[in-house]
């Protein structure tokens, strides 16, 4: 059986057929769901991706949030459905009160272009279940937009409940604790800033990102197991040794 993901197109998203092609590539199926509509329809998941939704028109997300498909990824999302937002789907989801805190300008106020390497803080989500604790993955970010910040109370609510999915290693945008992706208290709602859909082939430079979403697809079909136990690509674990500190092909 294979799990069927939406990909929601806001006007100046720029990620939609990125991550068609690298769900596809993590095993599953997908496709393009228009801002416009008003219903989700036999899919087990929705990803919003990366881009410029409305052209970020007063902030980035601001006018996404009242897209007419809003309203359906929302119940989607209270109904326990898989919902991931990637870079500026991050930020649609801060926006939509579905993820706390928001996603402010870059320290320096610079935009990053770059790969990172991030470590996964928790498992308690639909992107990072069955992902060992630890395991550090090379991914890209791409935003002028991806600072993390909240208050006080609600990051000790994140850490304390194991929220925090992603964390940076060295933190390119001056994020609160070094956040690079949180999940709701459920755990089926989560958003992350780097792109794994750019971390899907060796030719991009790293697989790390199919562990992701090879996570999701298992979610979404109701049975998270461990990457290594269903056989998938993923990047090491502290400890491990370093000729299995990559996954396939994710040397840069």
């Amino acid at each position: 059986m294979t799990a069927t993901v939406g990909v929601v197109c806001f006007p100046g998203s720029n990620c939609e057929h990125d991550v068609v092609r690298a769900v596809r590539a993590a095993g599953g199926e997908a496709r393009v769901v228009w801002h416009g509509e008003e219903r989700l329809t036999g899919l087990d998941a929705v990803v919003l991706p990366g881009g410029f939704a409305h052209g970020d028109y007063l902030r980035p997300g601001a006018l996404a949030r009242f897209s007419p498909i809003m309203d359906a990824v929302e119940r989607f999302a209270r109904d326990g459905g898989p919902v991931v937002g990637i870079c500026n789907g991050f930020q649609v989801l801060t926006e939509a009160g579905l993820l706390p805190g928001a996603l402010r300008r870059n320290r320096g106020l610079r935009f990053v272009c770059t790969t990172v390497t991030c470590r996964v803080e928790s498992e308690a989500s639909v992107l990072t279940a069955g992902v060992p604790v630890g395991t550090l993955l090379e991914l890209p970010v791409n935003h002028g937009e991806g600072s993390y910040a909240c208050d006080e109370g609600t990051l000790r609510q994140l850490e304390t409940s194991g929220q925090v999915v992603l964390r940076y290693l060295a933190n390119p945008n001056g994020s609160v604790a070094d956040v690079a992706g949180i999940a709701n208290r459920a755990g089926n709602v989560v958003g992350i800033m780097p792109h794994p859909e750019r971390a899907s082939s060796a030719l991009l430079g790293s697989e790390d990102g199919l562990v992701l979403l090879g996570a999701l697809l298992r979610s979404a079909l109701g049975t998270p197991v461990r990457a290594e136990a269903a056989g998938e690509r993923r990047a090491h674990t502290p400890g491990a040794s370093a000729g299995a500190s990559r996954s396939a092909g994710a040397s840069r």
